[in-house]
């Protein structure tokens, strides 16, 4: 049986009818068509599928629809600025770090999150914030590069 969730979602409210056994990100992707979290491993080991939820990054392959009624979730389409890529997704792009794009999403929410709070990481802190998302493409030095290169244009 459906039951009827609230949210507000990259800025908006939501309002979405969904089973209560359905994860965040089912609801996302299949019921109101937002597609950059994506589902490789739907156990939390990859990061594809990194929000934030509250202002934190969460996995949303592990967080049930219910847990986040209420909450305040962004994507990476969110950071996305009058339907252009903000600093942070253009330092991705300008520096190569976006390969085949399926794991960037959720680079991209992690990086935001940490430059949130630590607006000059160094390179320890970079690669301890996104060390929950893995890149099968681009061997993280491009991804690096990029997070430091946001770092300046924050």
């Amino acid at each position: 049986m459906e039951k009827l969730f609230s949210f507000k979602l990259n800025g908006r409210q939501v309002s979405v009818s969904a089973p209560p056994a359905y994860t965040l990100l089912e609801v996302l992707r299949e019921k109101l068509d937002v597609t950059s979290p994506k589902e490789d491993c739907g156990k939390g080991e990859c990061g594809a599928c990194t929000v934030l939820m509250n202002g934190r990054t969460v996995l949303s392959c592990l967080v049930l629809i219910s847990q986040a009624d209420g909450a305040e979730i962004v994507t990476s389409e969110g950071f996305m600025r009058d339907g252009s890529p903000d600093h942070v997704q253009k330092a991705f792009i300008e520096n190569g770090a976006v390969q085949c794009g399926h794991c960037i999403p959720g680079f991209i929410v992690s990086t935001e999150a940490l430059l949130s709070r630590n607006p000059k990481p160094s390179v320890e802190e970079i690669k301890t914030a996104l060390a929950g998302n893995l890149c099968r493409c681009t061997g993280y030095a491009s991804i690096i590069r990029a997070v430091q290169k946001a770092s300046e244009n924050n």
